[in-house]
């Protein structure tokens, strides 16, 4: 019970009484000061207490529903995102959530879907958390411990999907049970949402539910995986916003000829063809274009980084930019993947006998073009460079155009302030994914979408899709923290 005390003057009546979480005291002046410093000190001890049970049991509650998660195998051949999601759903109405605010979706019977809401008083329109919980393949015999168990060791979880995207997904149904728990009431709505068939582009994830359940999904803006943290040196140095993400399109190039017999060659050979016009394409640069998140991008990296190379950020932000320091730029794979369109050979095939002419010759050309930029002025490039009307370039797909989401002062403000309550003198940097997301279609359908997670890597280091991936155990944590924090800033309305 909390317990209220006043105290009378010396000399006034001696006379101790008590009403409703009231106490009154007759003491002289010198004991009352004694008895508050005491009382004061009491109470700061038990909220300290309670705050760290507080810490621990969250830290606790997010390392069960990790492990849950990781040690389903969800991947792209023959995972099953059904169990996980409703591994998640029993976790939330196990936790007091209504089950007509959770949502187990799926088109076809392993690849399921999870949304859930926990509901506001509605004043502004819902924020949606997004994840994925489909994971890349991950082959036991090439890891050194099993993939598909949560691995301690040496400060860090080992374990397929412990970076991409598990850690987001178990943090976001963490924290969600923590409000829960808390009585939290938000001014929106709050829905996460974990999908399937992120990492395959396939049909039956985010598509498919904007597609058929979109008021579900409707809301003011998007929490999403696109952003990490940055450590350098060993220092954290950088939280990323991700806005833009370029877009992925693949281009199939295929000369056909005749063919016939190896022993007497022709001019006109599908395989050199096809290699003079590859050859032509990787000597061709896009244009360099800067658009609001990577012009964002070089000027906050340019009072980081030192020497020529801040020089040279600095000076590509001219009108018109320094042609020398773009070429510069260039030559760091990265930096130039930020400047321009790319456009890259990934896959090649041709002939069928090593003792006849081939007939048909094909390579697959993988492009990630700048948001805002029109599709069709890429085929167009393309088709130029190539300068060859006897090889047919052909869309891998369907041709999806993505914007860039607004560099909203209302989210990029409150990621900086959290940021420098958790990171002191650590840089808050809008950024544009070189990768593709499920950012893209929720951005197309009308949501402005953010890739940010609070989740920090060595800038040197990045295993996501690779063997032995992993996250540090004390970075999920503080990730954990970083996006109770903001999802509680953002839905707030403060």
């Amino acid at each position: 019970m909390l317990v209220s005390i006043l105290f009378r003057k010396n000399g006034s009546t001696h006379n101790t009484f008590a009403m409703k979480n009231v106490i009154i005291f007759d003491l002289p002046r010198k004991f009352s000061l004694f008895l508050i410093l005491a009382i004061a000190f009491n109470f700061v001890q038990n909220n300290s207490c309670y705050a760290q049970e507080n810490l621990n049991d969250k830290n606790t509650l997010l390392t069960g529903i990790f492990k849950e998660l990781v040690e389903i195998n969800t991947s792209t051949s023959d995972g099953n995102t059904t169990i996980a999601s409703q591994a998640m759903e029993k976790t939330l109405i196990d936790a007091g959530f209504p089950k007509e605010d959770v949502h187990v979706l799926s088109l076809e019977p392993t690849k399921g879907n999870l949304v859930a809401r926990y509901r506001g008083i509605g004043k502004n329109r819902p924020l949606l958390l997004l994840a994925h919980i489909d994971v890349v393949d991950a082959k036991k015999g090439e890891w050194s411990a099993d993939p598909f168990k949560l691995t301690e060791s040496d400060g860090f979880y080992y374990g397929r999907g412990t970076a991409d995207d598990k850690a987001m997904a178990a943090i976001f149904i963490t924290n969600l049970i923590s409000y829960f728990r808390e009585g939290y009431v938000p001014e929106r709505d709050i829905v996460v949402c974990l999908t399937s068939d992120e990492e395959n582009g396939g049909p039956n994830g985010l598509q498919w539910i904007l597609k058929e359940h979109f008021d579900l999904l409707d809301a003011g803006f998007c929490i999403n995986e696109g952003g990490s943290g940055q450590i350098i040196n060993g220092e954290y140095k950088l939280n990323e916003i991700q806005v833009a993400e370029k877009i992925y399109q693949s281009y199939d190039l295929e000369v056909k000829t005749k063919g016939g017999h190896s022993s007497m060659p022709t001019k006109n050979n599908a395989i050199f063809e096809l290699a003079e016009a590859l050859s032509r394409l990787a000597k061709y640069e896009f244009p360099c274009e800067l658009n609001e998140s990577t012009r964002n991008y070089f000027e906050v990296m340019s009072n980081i980084e030192k020497g020529q190379v801040a020089v040279d950020m600095k000076a590509i932000l001219n009108s018109p930019p320094d042609a020398e320091a773009i070429s510069r730029l260039s030559k760091v794979p990265f930096y130039n993947a930020l400047l321009r369109t790319t456009c890259v050979a990934t896959l090649i095939e041709g002939g069928h006998a090593e003792n006849a002419l081939p007939q048909t010759a094909k390579a697959t050309v993988n492009c990630r073009i700048l948001p805002d930029t029109p599709i069709d002025d890429v085929y167009n490039t393309i088709k130029s460079v190539v300068a060859n009307e006897r090889i047919k370039i052909t869309p891998v797909w369907d041709n999806i155009s993505g914007e860039s989401s607004p560099l909203s002062s209302e989210i990029m403000d409150k990621v900086t302030n959290v940021t420098n309550d958790m990171w002191p003198g650590v840089a808050v940097i809008s950024t544009m994914s070189t990768g593709a997301s499920d950012g893209l279609f929720l951005r197309n359908a009308g949501i402005p979408t953010y890739g940010v997670s609070g989740i920090f890597e060595d800038i040197n280091e990045n295993r996501a899709h690779g063997k032995d991936e992993r996250i540090a155990i004390n970075v999920l944590f503080e990730a954990q923290e970083f996006l109770y924090r903001l999802v509680k800033e953002l839905s707030s309305g403060n």
